[in-house]
């Protein structure tokens, strides 16, 4: 039984010091978003959200707490996370390509000036990938959350803004670099709405 207590401490340190390192070599970067998602929530432009599996859920999680709130009370903002809609998901997956559930939501509901956020563990998923590619086309700005090495995201400059988690392989340690990176953005965009410094 020490053995477990000793995994479970040693992957805490590793998730605190993973979240460290990774929030300070991305922190002017994150006060930038922060500051355009502001901006862009009181224009009323949209904001999508999309990845796949633990991503997709994080994509979830995130969207919620622009329409409903985080910690303080403010007006609701719009985004979505395109993970959701099974009958939109299913029917693209069947008739076209699984690879194109995120791009042809894109291509129908986005419009230039919005952003789009694409998480990517490994970097590689190809309907992130495409999904980045044509909001690019569209007008909108490009983020994305990867992992590892950042994969092709970031290899071929697919977004405007790569956050990308560089000192693990591993997804479950990388989904919570993600999810923190997620909270604190919604935060300080809120405290910049809020309090409109």
């Amino acid at each position: 039984m020490e053995q477990l207590k000793q995994y479970i401490n040693d992957e805490l340190n590793l998730s605190i010091e993973l979240k460290k390192d990774f929030i300070q070599k991305n922190i002017q970067e994150i006060e930038k978003l922060a500051k355009l998602m502001a901006e862009l929530s009181n224009q009323g432009k949209m904001i999508f959200y999309f990845g796949n599996g633990g991503s997709a859920a994080d994509s979830q999680h995130l969207a919620a707490e622009h329409v409903n709130k985080l910690r303080v009370k403010r007006k609701a903002l719009p985004a979505i996370a395109l993970t959701t809609d099974t009958s939109v998901i299913t029917s693209i997956a069947n008739d076209i390509s699984f690879d194109a559930i995120f791009e042809r939501q894109i291509e129908a509901l986005a419009k230039s000036g919005d952003l789009a956020i694409g998480i990517s563990t490994s970097g590689n998923s190809e309907n992130v990938i495409r999904g980045l590619k044509i909001a690019k086309t569209m007008g909108l700005t490009t983020i994305s959350f990867t992992g590892g090495n950042g994969g092709k995201i970031k290899a071929e400059k697919l977004s405007d803004i790569n956050f990308n988690v560089d000192n693990s392989t591993v997804s479950s340690r990388i989904q919570e670099s993600h999810i923190f990176l997620g909270h604190i953005l919604i935060e300080l965009m809120d405290k910049i709405l809020v309090t409109k410094n």
